[in-house]
């Protein structure tokens, strides 16, 4: 069975960047009938925080990315230290003592001698004497792993056939001196412990890739399937920063963004298909295709989500945001919901519309007495949608005005505002009361 991962750290809120990867994961699970696999990377446990992944766990259920397995990378240590074992005893996990500043001025000699940065291997002509003196000096290894110095190749779902030469990399670091787990070694040993049968994920790590399979041969286990997308940067062509907030879903949810439209704009955007706001996640895992996946890097622009939200609310039934409305106080029913909801460019404007009904209006009166001559002709309720038009046609014959001589001077006395919903539908909510008071220029 198909089983994908997202693997946050939780070191920062998770921004649009991170939820596209979690979206792309979700939706090829779910259109291969597959699993979604959620595993906190918790392995810098400097920066790591409880309270961001609650926070990881909360923006992917509001999203409604629901995960069917769960991990923390720190609970999994007896794995990866059998990992680390079985990589140490076949020789390709090997102990180096540089230093930090050995290894970079090391790095800037290579530069200044138009040489790569790489890693000179130095550490693999230690004898077991030179290991014992430089420990009784105090100093203890990082673990390095050794790669084949060969090309690796494979067939990425998304950017087609991919090599990468290996003896242009340095040999990677897995293992700190402190004897630290670094990101790699645990991402690899869990991906084989859980499973994963697909690792879908940015292309800033195409390059870890090669080192990754390679790591995964030497376990003796099957390599996944890997695609890699363009990553998504801001609509200005800056990268987004999880660790800034940029973009970071808890903001986009506090502004009021629906999540289905969040979903659709991500799994779109970046694609040969046209960013459109999709009816369910159904719909788009059903829709979902590496092929449709450009390889140019997709643009996230906040104004165009906003479109897709607006479009989102337009279309929504009142049952559908019933509860929302209650929670809010509103309690205009499907009447009011169908008035305002043509406005509506967030979920929570509903609240100031609401106050077009309920109160308090500060009614804006450009002739007094043609006002007063309106509110002396309003008719007896009951009032439905029809009773705007009778009525203005009333108050134009009365007074003469037509077109917008008659229309906005109503408006501006009814709600105090120069636009707003269609007052057809608004009139019959703000009942005759209210109206007349307005009219008279009163508060109400």
């Amino acid at each position: 069975m198909t089983l994908v991962r997202f693997a946050p750290s939780p070191t920062g809120l998770l921004h649009v960047g991170n939820a596209r990867t979690a979206v792309v994961n979700w939706l090829f699970a779910r259109k291969q009938g597959g699993r979604f696999f959620l595993r906190i990377d918790d392995t810098d446990t400097e920066r790591s925080r409880p309270e961001y992944e609650e926070a990881i766990i909360a923006d992917l259920d509001w999203l409604g990315l629901r995960h069917d397995l769960f991990a923390r990378q720190a609970e999994r240590a007896a794995a990866h230290e059998k990992a680390a074992e079985k990589l140490k005893a076949s020789g390709r996990l090997y102990p180096a003592y540089e230093t930090a500043d050995e290894l970079d001025r090391r790095r800037k000699r290579q530069i200044a001698l138009h040489k790569p940065p790489v890693y000179d291997r130095a550490a693999l002509a230690l004898s077991a004497d030179d290991r014992a003196r430089l420990e009784a000096e105090g100093r203890r290894p990082h673990w390095r792993f050794k790669l084949s110095q060969t090309k690796v190749k494979w067939r990425d779902l998304i950017r087609g056939a991919v090599e990468i030469d290996t003896a242009h990399l340095s040999d990677p670091v897995l293992i700190r001196e402190d004897g630290r787990f670094l990101y790699t070694l645990p991402s690899v040993a869990d991906d084989i412990d859980f499973a994963v049968t697909h690792i879908i994920r940015g292309e800033d790590h195409v390059t870890n890739t090669a080192a990754q399979i390679e790591i995964f041969e030497a376990l003796g286990t099957t390599v996944p399937a890997f695609a890699h997308f363009p990553l998504l940067i801001g609509a200005g062509g800056e990268a987004l920063s999880k660790r800034l907030g940029s973009l970071s879903l808890r903001e986009i949810r506090e502004g009021g963004i629906e999540p289905l439209a969040l979903a659709s704009y991500l799994a779109k955007t970046g694609t040969s298909d046209p960013v459109a706001l999709r009816p369910s996640l159904d719909v788009l895992a059903q829709e979902f295709d590496f092929a449709r996946i450009g390889r140019a890097p997709a643009h996230f622009d906040p104004a165009e989500l906003a479109g897709l939200n607006a479009r989102l609310l337009h279309g929504l039934d009142y049952e559908a945001v019933a509860a929302r409305l209650d929670a809010l106080g509103i309690d205009g029913g499907a009447a009011f919901w169908e008035a305002v909801k043509p406005n509506l460019a967030r979920f929570s404007d509903v609240a100031d519309l609401w106050t077009l009904v309920a109160g308090p209006v500060v009614p804006v009166i450009e002739n007094a007495a043609e006002a007063a001559r309106a509110a002396s002709l309003l008719p007896p309720e009951p009032w439905d949608e029809s009773t705007w038009g009778a009525w203005t046609k009333s108050v134009g014959a009365a007074t003469g005005a037509k077109g917008r001589a008659l229309f906005h001077p109503l408006r501006l006395a009814l709600t105090g505002r120069e636009h707003g919903p269609e007052l057809k539908k608004l009139l019959p909510l703000i009942g005759r009361a209210r109206a007349s008071a307005r009219l008279r220029g009163e508060t109400a």
